[in-house]
């Protein structure tokens, strides 16, 4: 039956879009009244194939990041240009949205499984586990997943990581990139940070300007270009290549590691 098709990953369609419906609702607020979302680049959403579009951005929250590329993407794909004005883009959402999280934050909370359900990949991180630094190999059934969803429509990635500013690329993302051969699109956010706690689940602070940029796509060889190469490009687009800390005023650089700080000891307590 047509009312209960399912996407490649068994998640039944109808719920997936009341869920998205419902969620959009709850959380509309934060980006459009008590802190202000400036987004710039709508026009490149609506010209991207339906498939095989992988978006790369920097982190800064857990949840608020991708929550807030759910509306963007949708509101973008319903006409609205660098707005997120009337919320009724919200009724026929894009289904095939994806995004990229670690499993053992989307089994965390039943509001983390219910997140999950509306498009999370949810993959085994080789470097963190329980909040210790682990080495692993790399799961092929994640890497399988990521293509199976591209396969089928957009893919989200945070290809750090860690919500901590210009912590290195994971190669990971670099490899994807290579072995799938997807439309890469960089994205750039700003003032999650500040306006949310670090899993982007309460608002910290009210009157915030947040940003999304969403830039051009790549240029990528995909075959002549090594991973290395891959990733500064991925850097830069994203804006968080070492090269950047050096045009930073010095306190804004203190004071991102002093919300790094408080978090880190906010996470122990």
């Amino acid at each position: 039956m047509a009312l209960f098709k399912r996407n490649p990953f068994g998640h039944i369609l109808f719920f997936k879009k009341w869920l998205i419906r419902i969620m959009g609702l709850m959380t509309h607020q934060r980006y459009k009244q008590f802190n202000k979302l400036q987004i710039e680049g709508s026009e490149i959403i609506r010209g991207l194939p339906g498939t095989n579009v992988l978006f790369v951005s920097n982190h800064q929250t857990y949840f608020a990041d991708v929550v807030a590329m759910f509306h963007v993407f949708n509101a973008s794909l319903s006409g609205r240009e660098d707005t997120l004005k009337n919320i009724g883009y919200l009724w026929k959402p894009k289904l095939n949205i994806y995004y990229v999280a670690a499993k053992e934050t989307m089994k965390q909370s039943i509001l983390a499984k219910v997140l999950a359900y509306a498009g999370s990949i949810s993959i085994e991180r080789t470097w963190r586990a329980d909040g210790k630094d682990v080495n692993r190999q790399v799961k092929m059934s994640d890497i399988t997943n990521i293509g199976t969803a591209l396969q089928d429509g957009w893919v989200i990635t945070f290809p750090q990581g860690t919500t901590t500013p210009w912590k290195p690329l994971r190669k990971g993302t670099a490899h994807i990139i290579k072995r799938y051969k997807p439309i890469v699109v960089p994205v750039v956010i700003d003032g999650f940070r500040r306006s949310f706690d670090k899993k982007g689940l309460y608002i910290k602070k009210k009157g915030i300007l947040q940003s999304m940029q969403i830039k051009e796509p790549l240029e990528i060889d995909y075959d002549n270009e090594s991973i290395e190469e891959i990733i500064e490009k991925l850097e830069y687009a994203i804006e968080q290549h070492p090269s950047f800390l050096h045009v930073i005023p010095e306190e804004e650089l203190a004071a991102y590691e002093a919300d790094h700080q408080k978090r880190r000891y906010s996470h122990r307590g």
